[in-house]
């Protein structure tokens, strides 16, 4: 039941994290072009990647497999995310948003291995 709630909560965030990507908002363009030397393409890839990995774990209530897969879709980004955050410089606490997804899907993801067993 837990698994739901945390899919659930992590969806939640990362849609509304990955509609500007999705919809081409040139604030976020500047700010992966001037914040991580980013292309508006990677942009939206990131943003598609998030979208579709978030449709995934929502729909994790009807089948656990489809929310394992949205699951290491999210944490792909999320995991390229912290990458980029030290490459460019920003430090350990840039990490903060990115790693709280990536240990919560993390978690679920272990846990869901653990009780197909």
């Amino acid at each position: 039941m837990h698994e739901h709630i945390i899919n659930g909560y992590v969806a939640n965030d990362i849609i509304k994290s990955s509609l500007p990507k999705v919809k081409n908002d040139e604030d976020m363009a500047k700010q992966f072009e001037e914040g991580f030397n980013l292309s508006r393409r990677s942009m939206k890839l990131a943003g598609y990647f998030e979208l579709i990995g978030s449709i995934l774990l929502t729909m994790s209530i009807f089948n656990k497999k489809l929310g394992r897969i949205g699951a290491v879709m999210v944490n792909i980004v999320m995991a390229v995310a912290m990458f980029q955050h030290l490459k460019a410089g920003h430090g350990v606490k840039s990490l903060k948003g990115a790693g709280k997804y990536f240990a919560l899907n993390t978690v679920t993801l272990i846990e869901g291995l653990r009780n197909r067993k």
